[in-house]
């Protein structure tokens, strides 16, 4: 199960409740799940309703999610978020959020008034960064204790790590800029930094070097040749697996592109995690042609907790509400039925 956003911890606190350990659980058979994105800190924020893991009132209420998934024979790890310079003041008690650089990243911010377009950031000091990684630490011990069975690092999307990555944002002149090595840095000294409580390889990485997202977040060959060589890299980094978003395609009838995938596979010698666009069928094409060792999915999985049975019998998956995919309480997040 891929990491969803759903926007369900309400109360202010960033706080998980009643209703995750229930929609977790009820996708258990997933075999693995990658959780929402969810904030290592404060200062991470940058989504209305997401959860956190830097509070123990956090670490609590997760552990009761992870027994739950556990007890019906499900495997959990926590995905760790950071929205850096797309965050927006609502977020932040009104200062501004910080990013690799002074560069406006013009995306969208989802705050209680609704989207509000993103301001220009102030540059990230080397203090930062330094109490960022210690941040990152921090959450990933706490999802340890919270009985995870590891953590995902989101340095996908919009998000920070992808911005220190992406040379349009990313305009530093110090030891985190300039090129290519050293745009990579940040995103390598948190994989390190995360896997420290884990004993070895307990830290999967997310990718998503075809992302097209307004006018800084595009595919290109000067972003992918940086995608291509942090993925290089991470042979020599304490990384489980790599979970790779492909290109986009018209969901749910096109098909994923193999060849795009294939690109990562030909540089990443352990598992590989293909997502984006997968169905039954293209899915089990993916892991016989040997691109992917496995496929996650998302979207299928919001309106169909019962998934893996309905691929088992062939029964077709349910379309989602997209009106309640963001925010709420059970409607359109635990009242989905399961086929019989």
């Amino acid at each position: 199960m891929a990491p969803l956003t759903r926007a369900r911890a309400t109360g202010g606190e960033s706080v998980p409740s009643a209703l995750h350990a229930a929609y977790y659980g009820q996708r258990a058979s997933a075999g693995l799940i990658v959780t929402e994105g969810t904030w290592v800190s404060r200062q991470a924020m940058g989504f209305v309703d997401v959860p956190g893991i830097h509070s123990e009132a956090q670490v609590a209420a997760w552990r009761e999610v992870t027994r739950v998934v556990h007890l019906l024979g499900g495997r959990i790890v926590l995905q760790l978020w950071h929205c850096g310079a797309v965050s927006h003041p609502d977020h932040l008690v009104g200062e501004l959020p910080a990013g690799p650089s002074a560069v406006n990243p013009d995306e969208m911010s989802f705050t209680r008034d609704g989207f509000k377009p993103t301001l220009t950031p102030r540059a990230m000091t080397a203090r930062d960064i330094h109490r960022t990684i210690e941040e990152y630490t921090l959450a990933s011990r706490n999802a340890r204790r919270a009985g995870f069975d590891g953590v995902e690092v989101a340095a996908h999307g919009v998000f920070l790590l992808a911005q220190f990555l992406n040379p349009r944002l990313n305009q530093r002149d110090d030891a985190y800029g300039g090129d290519q090595v050293r745009r990579r840095r940040l995103p390598l000294e948190v994989i390190d930094a995360v896997a420290e409580p884990w004993d070895g390889r307990g830290v999967g990485v997310r990718l998503s070097p075809y992302l097209a997202s307004g006018p800084h977040f595009r595919a290109d060959e000067d972003t992918l040749a940086d995608h291509d060589a942090l993925v290089a890299a991470l042979a020599d980094h304490p990384v489980a697996y790599l979970h790779l978003r492909g290109r986009d395609a018209a969901w749910p009838d096109g098909a994923p592109d193999m060849e795009a995938l294939a690109r990562y596979r030909r540089l990443f010698a352990g598992p590989l995690i293909a997502n984006n666009g997968f169905d039954r069928g293209s899915g089990n094409a993916a892991i016989e042609s040997g691109v992917a060792d496995a496929v996650s999915f998302g979207r299928y999985f919001v309106a169909n907790p019962d998934l893996v049975t309905r691929f088992a019998f062939g029964r077709s998956p349910e379309p989602g509400d997209p009106g309640t995919y963001y925010g709420g309480g059970p409607a359109g997040y635990t009242d989905y039925p399961v086929s019989v």
